[in-house]
């Protein structure tokens, strides 16, 4: 295979994180930028790092900085994005970036429903996947017909959940009641439109994902599902500790799905499965590499490398068969997550150390780059302690 197109990383979460490692492993020259916060905790020495302008207030900047850098590269980069930002700023200026960078995403009015989680709550409703029960919110006279309606305890959430955690660290508030909900509502209304959502009951187990890379025909290239097992924070919560596991069922669903709205590049859906009637409800897409998508490559299908061996005209041949059994595990906050779990009774140190047994893929550890699990896992104990005082 040729490698002489290099590669530029928007991230440095383990997503970025994971990207970077899997290029630059396969001897791609990798430039990595972030802002400066995630730049100090995640840079790596495998790629050549920096600091750039935020997509969030320094568009102009941004463009500017990405279209000097490829400039200085002898022929088009592959562009990667591992946040939700940074993949609507590539969307937003995919014209003039086209000129300069190698890319694949569906298009805009696409990118801007899926993170919108009222837009794609309507795709998901039009296109007859099972949501759980939702309302959204734009005022009081809303918000008192839909404490009528609710079951408590339910969730309530941005309907633009990457702009929301800007300012506020949290995916869900867990809401006990109606008085705590018309509080909780009135607090966080000015950091964006809310949405109010039923709890669907179960475990982390009962979390699923599926991710698929379909080329710009609509051509199913490779194709993935896993099953959480634990999440950080427990309740609501990015993965810790995920499994590779073949889910037919939500295949079906999913594939049709994403063909009739034209999610091409790198697509991934996230659902619940109900236990009170055995049924996969939607939660959210995202049109990005996920956070867990290192594990892909020891399963068989390597989605990072495939996209760009497509993107440079390789022609990968599509890899739709994983290895199942395969587990992700964020270290540190499977730790911190056992913690949390073991004192509610539901977690024991056996379980611990088995999830760690067998065929595994670490987020951050790693021997020839050890200082993003370093940082990170530091980072992560000392908020975890400053929360306990």
């Amino acid at each position: 295979m040729e490698h002489e197109h290099p590669a530029v990383v928007l991230d440095f979460s383990a997503n970025g994180v994971g990207i970077i490692r899997s290029l630059a492993r396969k001897g791609i020259k990798v430039f990595a930028y972030d802002t400066e916060r995630p730049f100090l905790t995640g840079k790596s020495r495998l790629a050549q790092c920096g600091v750039c302008p935020s997509p969030l207030n320094e568009e102009k900047e941004l463009l500017d900085f990405l279209i000097d850098l490829s400039n200085r590269c002898p022929v088009k980069p592959v562009l990667f994005a591992g946040a939700d930002d940074y993949v609507i700023f590539i969307s937003k200026y995919r014209e003039e970036l086209s000129n300069y960078y190698l890319f694949l995403y569906p298009e805009h009015d696409m990118i801007e429903a899926v993170l919108d989680k009222k837009k794609s709550y309507e795709l998901a409703v039009k296109h007859h996947i099972p949501c759980p029960k939702t309302y959204f919110v734009e005022g009081e006279e809303q918000l008192e017909k839909a404490i009528e309606k609710l079951d408590f305890p339910c969730i309530l959430k941005p309907v633009h959940g990457h702009e929301f955690r800007k300012s506020l660290n949290k995916k869900a508030i867990l809401i006990e009641n109606s008085d705590q909900l018309r509080i909780e509502y009135q607090m966080y209304r000015d950091l964006g439109e809310l949405i109010i959502q039923e709890i669907i009951p179960g475990d982390n187990q009962c979390f699923y994902k599926v991710a698929t890379f379909y080329d710009d025909q609509m051509n199913l290239l490779a194709l993935f599902t896993l099953q959480k097992n634990h999440q950080f924070p427990m309740d609501f919560g990015t993965g810790a500790h995920i499994v590779s596991k073949r889910i037919p069922e939500l295949v079906d669903i999913t594939l049709p799905f994403f063909k009739e709205i034209s999610l091409k590049g790198i697509g991934m859906a996230e659902f619940k499965k109900d236990p009170r009637d055995g049924i996969y409800k939607f939660i959210e897409i995202n049109p990005r590499f996920w956070l867990t998508h290192s594990i892909t490559e020891k399963s068989g299908i390597d989605f990072v490398y495939m996209y760009y061996l497509y993107l440079t005209n390789q022609n990968p041949s599509p890899r739709l068969e994983q290895i199942e059994g395969v587990k992700w595990i964020y270290l540190v906050r499977y730790f911190l997550t056992f913690l949390e779990k073991r004192k509610r009774g539901l977690m024991t140190v056996r379980d611990f150390f088995t999830g760690l047994k067998g065929k595994k893929e670490f987020a951050l550890l790693a021997w020839d780059d050890p200082m993003p699990f370093i940082r990170s896992t530091w980072s992560h104990l000392v908020n975890y302690w400053k929360r306990k005082e």
